[in-house]
């Protein structure tokens, strides 16, 4: 009897001993990132059978399990990789909206500005101070332009340095797992599935968790203790002990971007780089896709549009010299990359601008289908597709030519103002060289007798080829009702139908007249000569501030622009609110799993003090049991 209470006793000794230890680790660990509290689990040993009765033959302790939750566990893996994504997202693009909506650094004051010189000019075509301020502008325009891009650059390069070193913490991290998969597996099989290593097992998920920061992952338990960790589309990261691996690449496609490639063993495959979703990585790539390659492209259509429109309009005016004018300012064009996958001996098509006002801020994708399919054209934006049986074609702005020579299989990215801002230059620095007048200017015959006038005409757009702007011509009006015209390049012959207001073009040029005229009257168009004065050409080059000649004329230089810092700071919103909402959750649900898996030190204390007490009962019954057995010694005697 008595050796059976002192055998009861002491495995309440031990397993008060074991649990004050329990409480002691979740106390000296209560600060430790990822661990999870333990608790001591027990049973009663099997009793002795006695006459009748059973008698109780004392505690065993079963093992010391984690108070661990996996539902909550994954949803917080969930959560979190969505708030690590939106986080840096938004950082990210707070970069870029701080850049391109600063009310003084940004492109549209320096637009203002330079149309103000411009209107500047149209006031005194004959100033050359005021020609010099209008160049000046230019030259600021131009600067803006540039630095913009340049700090859009720099965040591009610095985004793949960011992603080398996101995809060198996951391989990190996927090495550390695979190590402790091995570590739990054979520990799991020492105690032959009786216990498991809880504190590998809360260093494994802690370290997921890190990895879950990075990119998305989806964790599987397996029997044996291990755990399989699997991201994108399903490409497992973690087998068992072996780690895959991932590595940044440059894109085949566009050598300034880096992709993510999966390598098994010797194999190396470029991922689906949509796939890579949620964590800093997902963020770094849906950044630069999404959000800072179409800024960059939208900035570079408002850089093209404005230089080219000022070129096309400077093109139609005479300088100060009586010269007709030239470019004011470079105008990129569209870069073209060939994929690294294409025959090496094919060609590369040439692209050129052919309407400003087609142009959209998305890349494309042309690519070769053999000679029965011919091409197709896929609009990155949007990945609305077109197909062409041969080129070249002219949409969206641009006018596509086909490489020559070109195999079947073979794909190009097309990016038509990738490059603008960029490449935007100023070519002049005289002031002179700014076609402020018109070439050519027309009038009345003094002799004429009917009411009809002439307009001061305007150049025709685009330029036709075969123009002689300074050519005379003379419209005489055989009847009110015709007139023919002499000096017209081709010649015209017999009558033309008078119409009062109606376009009247030669050589390049439209005038209108108006009124009635008489028998005999007689207008002449003749080169602008001493056209200092004239400030036509001027009025029509500061007049392009307001007119709508981007986006199929819809919107203007600035207006388009607007639009640019509109996107980028309603996407810079959005991130904001949904950030904020997506820590909010996190942080419940975090709350609800520390409330089971969280070291309470006041619980702890408690439980310090419950296991001292049965610690010092089972001795108590320990030394009772040695006082029955002394007793019944001393009886022998």
């Amino acid at each position: 009897m008595g050796t059976n209470l002192f055998t009861s006793a002491l495995s309440g000794m031990n397993a008060a001993q074991i649990g004050l230890a329990t409480t002691q680790h979740n106390i000296a660990n209560a600060n430790t990132a990822g661990f999870t509290r333990q608790e001591v689990v027990i049973g009663s040993r099997t009793p002795q059978s006695l006459g009748g009765s059973f008698l109780g033959q004392g505690v065993d302790v079963v093992g010391v399990k984690r108070l661990y939750d996996e539902f909550l566990t994954t949803q917080i893996r969930q959560e979190q990789a969505q708030e690590s994504y939106l986080s840096s997202y938004l950082s990210m693009m707070r970069q870029v909206d701080n850049l391109i909506a600063d009310p003084t650094a940004g492109a549209s004051p320096a637009m203002q500005e330079f149309f103000n010189a411009l209107n500047g000019v149209a006031n005194s075509p004959e100033s050359i101070p005021a020609r010099q301020t209008m160049l000046g502008n230019a030259q600021f325009v131009v600067n803006r332009f540039q630095a913009i891009d340049q700090r859009l650059t720099d965040i591009a390069n610095g985004l793949n340095k960011q992603i080398t070193a996101s995809v060198g913490n996951i391989n990190t991290f996927a090495q550390q797992i695979a190590a402790l998969n091995g570590n739990i597996k054979q520990a799991t099989a020492n105690s032959l599935g009786a216990q498991l290593p809880n504190d590998l097992l809360d260093q494994r998920d802690q370290i997921i968790n890190q990895l879950n920061k990075e990119i998305k992952v989806t964790v599987q338990e397996q029997p044996d203790g291990t755990a399989s960790v699997f991201i994108g589309s399903g490409q497992p990261l973690v087998i068992n002990e072996r780690a895959m691996k991932l590595n940044s690449v440059q894109s085949a496609t566009d050598p300034s971007k880096l992709d993510i490639a999966y390598q098994n063993g010797n194999v190396q495959v470029t991922m689906q780089q949509s796939s890579l979703q949620g964590g800093n990585l997902g963020a770094y790539l849906a950044f630069r896709d999404q959000s800072l390659e179409p800024a960059r492209n939208a900035l570079g259509r408002v850089a093209i549009g404005l230089a080219e429109s000022i070129n096309q309009q400077n093109r139609m005016g005479l300088d100060l010299n009586g010269n007709l004018g030239g470019d004011l300012f470079n105008v990129a064009s569209p870069r073209v990359e060939m994929s690294a996958n294409n025959d090496p001996a094919s060609g590369v098509p040439s692209v050129t601008i052919a309407d400003v006002a087609g142009l959209t801020a998305s890349d494309y994708r042309l690519t070769y289908n053999g000679a029965a399919s011919g091409y197709t054209l896929l609009r990155l934006s949007d990945n609305t597709a077109t197909n062409y049986a041969v080129l070249p074609q002219t949409v969206d702005g641009m006018t596509i030519n086909a490489p020559i020579p070109v195999s079947a299989g073979d794909s190009f990215l097309i990016r038509p103002t990738a490059n603008a801002a960029r490449d935007i230059r100023l070519l002049t620095n005289d002031p002179i060289k700014v076609a402020a007048a018109v070439p050519m200017r027309a009038s009345a015959d003094l002799s004429n007798t009917g009411s009809a006038s002439i307009s001061g005409g305007t150049v025709n757009t685009p330029l036709p080829l075969h123009a002689n702007l300074r050519d005379p011509v003379s419209i005489v009006f055989d009847t009110p009702t015709t007139f023919t015209v002499t000096g017209a390049t081709p010649p015209v012959v017999g009558s033309v139908a008078y119409t009062s207001g109606a376009d009247i073009s030669y050589n390049g040029w439209t005038v209108k007249i108006t009124g009635t005229p008489a028998a005999g009257d007689t207008f002449d168009i003749v080169n602008n000569t001493n056209a200092t004065g004239d400030n036509r050409n001027a009025l029509l080059m500061a007049g392009m501030q307001t007119q709508n000649l981007l986006a199929n004329g819809t919107t203007s230089f600035q207006g388009a622009y607007g639009q640019l810092v509109g996107e980028v700071g309603s996407k810079t919103h959005e991130l904001d609110v949904t950030s904020q909402a997506q820590s909010s959750m996190l942080s419940q649900t975090v709350a609800a799993q520390q409330s089971i898996s969280g070291v309470n030190l006041d619980e702890e204390a408690a439980n310090l003090l419950r296991y001292q007490q049965a610690y010092q009962a089972a001795a108590k019954a320990i030394q009772i049991a040695n006082t029955m057995f002394d007793t019944l010694l001393s009886l022998g005697d």
